[in-house]
């Protein structure tokens, strides 16, 4: 670890820090219909989309009837996004003549970006058109997006409200973060890109000549070898800084070339990589003051920032500590690598990293994408070590709540202030009251359905895919320890909608692409109906007097208590399958074993 990079780690944190209290104020005007100064130019827009579409403003929804509209409204744009895929070589936009996805790539694909997820079991260049790209991935990076904040609006109002039997009106709420959030924000930051270097056009890919041709030899599986010389390279583009823009600012991560942001046209410089890493805990941090200010306790939102901001450090101190150190392995092989930081080298673990990033930007970078469920990366997690694999794994695992997803970080971390708040009145004897409203047990219940949900994908799916070696183990690059951490990942990321991945796992399979996609429906879908229930369930309750014994929830000691419970009920969980993945894997290294 060097002073530049915790310069630039801190850097990075004071963006998201001091850009929080002013995108956070403005969010809860928007959606508590005050006037912004935005107002003049999308409230027009906004009537003529109502007007269109039918749309009664003023009707308010029941948390029932918020989340069927939300379900359907999910599974119609799920399925015109497969009906695209399948025709796509129909479709114009199509320079590179692209055939259709297959039908279980297409569903794992639509379903993906449906979730927020952007899992990508493909390589994005020589798989979806234009056309493909722009209609139905980057839409979904914006509507899938949108709902987050939606539903997250959704739970605060019920937190907020009193003796209220509706949450608002579904339509009006994603209409309002995509008109006054999220498109604005796209516009500026995807011209900044492109001040970067990051490419915008629909130009037909272009063929280079290599200055030294390339003898490459391939072998058949019935043993035949056969040697061609490469003499062109495909240069792949498109239109990237406008899906690029959405896709961090929206926590997707999805990207329009497979390499994703390793890609020097998708992120070109060491500005624009901060640009990145920033923009996708633009929002989720900016929520956590809107949550202050619609529930009137500004010092309660800082407080669930604090606790976020004290994990997010936790990890980001692990992974570029265990990524700052040089591997045994190496040490020890009599090759004499030198692995010291140096103004030659940059020291510790550079496998699959670019060197343009070094080891800090891409711990930071690693973590940030699993502290948010975006799954962009700058770097390739399975060629982390151990220790710096487990960071985002782990962070998942947690429930991609320090600051999370939009919308969906702040909705994750609520469920846990409940259950926090419900073990502080145990302990005190007193019943659980949280902001005013007394927290009975249904709304535990629903929040430890909501917690639950979660590990039982992801490790029932695992162990299912453990279990059968001509489906789940067939896929594998990787034995041992390592390959269990890859099929985990996998899981964990699908369920976790976060997208990234250990890249050793081939996962376009028929068995990884319908499993994953049922992990990212169920992650996203089924864990939204508890949440749901509990914000109706709190809106209709009266609001209560602090006493005595009210636990305050704007204080260091709640931070601390939240902080715990956070670790307690999301990472015990998951320890036993740590322990014989990562963990193990880390003792066997320094005992000389690889896989």
């Amino acid at each position: 670890m060097t002073l530049n990079g915790w310069l630039q780690i801190s850097f990075f944190f004071a963006l998201v820090l001091v850009s929080a209290k002013p995108l956070g104020i403005y969010m809860a005007r928007v959606f508590e219909r005050e006037r912004t100064f935005a107002d003049r130019i999308f409230r027009p827009i906004e009537r003529l989309i109502y007007r269109i579409a039918h749309i009664d403003e003023s009707h308010e929804m029941r948390w029932t009837e918020y989340g069927v509209v939300m379900l359907l409204f999910s599974l119609v744009t799920m399925l015109v996004t497969y009906a695209v895929e399948r025709l796509q070589h129909l479709l114009p936009l199509n320079p590179q003549h692209l055939p259709a996805v297959s039908p279980d790539l297409a569903l794992n694909t639509a379903a993906s970006f449906t979730s927020n997820t952007n899992w990508q079991s493909y390589v994005p260049e020589t798989t979806m058109s234009y056309l493909t790209q722009m209609l139905t991935l980057a839409y979904h990076n914006f509507f899938s997006a949108a709902v987050g904040i939606a539903l997250a609006i959704a739970l605060v109002r019920g937190i907020s409200r009193r003796e209220s039997k509706t949450l608002g009106n579904f339509w009006v709420d994603i209409t309002r973060a995509s008109l006054w959030v999220l498109l604005p924000t796209c516009f500026i930051y995807a011209l900044l890109l492109v001040g970067q270097g990051v490419v915008q056009n629909f130009r037909p890919y272009d063929q280079a000549k290599l200055v030294q041709p390339q003898v490459v030899s391939t072998t058949s599986p019935d043993g035949k070898v056969t040697t061609q010389t490469i003499t062109t390279q495909t240069i792949a583009q498109g239109p990237v800084a406008s899906q690029e823009a959405i896709k961090m600012l929206g926590t997707n991560g999805g990207g329009f070339f497979n390499a994703n942001s390793a890609h020097p046209f998708e992120n070109p410089t060491p500005l624009s990589n901060m640009m990145q890493m920033f923009s996708i805990f633009l929002i989720p941090g900016a929520l956590t003051v809107t949550l202050g200010r619609m529930t009137r306790s500004p010092a309660h939102g800082w407080a669930v920032f604090a606790a976020m901001a004290a994990l997010f450090f936790v990890g980001v101190f692990v992974a570029y500590y265990a990524e700052s150190q040089p591997n045994p392995l190496l040490a020890t092989s009599g090759l004499h690598i030198d692995q010291r930081a140096s103004a030659l080298q940059p020291g510790g673990n550079m496998e699959g990293k670019e060197v343009r990033f070094g080891i800090a930007d891409s711990a930071l970078f690693a973590t940030v994408t699993t502290d948010a469920s975006c799954g962009a990366v700058n770097s390739m997690h399975d060629s982390f070590m151990p220790l710096g694999g487990l960071v985002p794994m782990v962070n998942i695992m947690l429930g991609e709540i320090i600051f999370g997803g939009v919308g969906s970080g702040l909705y994750g971390m609520l469920i846990f202030v409940i259950l926090a708040v419900f073990i502080a009145g145990l302990m005190v004897g007193r019943t659980p009251e949280y902001l005013g409203k007394k927290i009975e047990s249904y709304d535990v219940k629903m929040a430890m359905l909501y917690v639950l949900i979660f590990p039982l994908s992801i490790l029932t799916l695992t162990a299912i895919a453990l279990m059968m070696p001509n489906l789940g183990l067939s896929s594998l690059a990787n034995a041992g320890p390592h390959g269990l951490s890859e099929i985990l990942y996998a899981y964990t990321s699908a369920t976790g909608n976060n997208g990234s991945a250990f890249a050793g796992l081939n996962a376009n399979t028929h068995w990884y692409n319908l499993s994953l996609a049922g992990a990212m429906l169920l992650g996203r879908f089924l864990m939204i109906v508890p949440m749901l229930a509990i914000a109706g369930n709190l809106g209709r309750k009266k609001l209560v007097p602090a006493s005595t014994g009210t636990f305050p929830v704007h204080t260091p000691l709640f931070t601390v208590l939240l902080i715990g419970v956070i670790l307690i009920v999301g990472a015990l969980t998951f320890f036993p399958v740590l322990a014989l993945g990562p963990i193990l894997e880390h003792l066997l290294m320094y005992a000389g074993k690889v896989f």
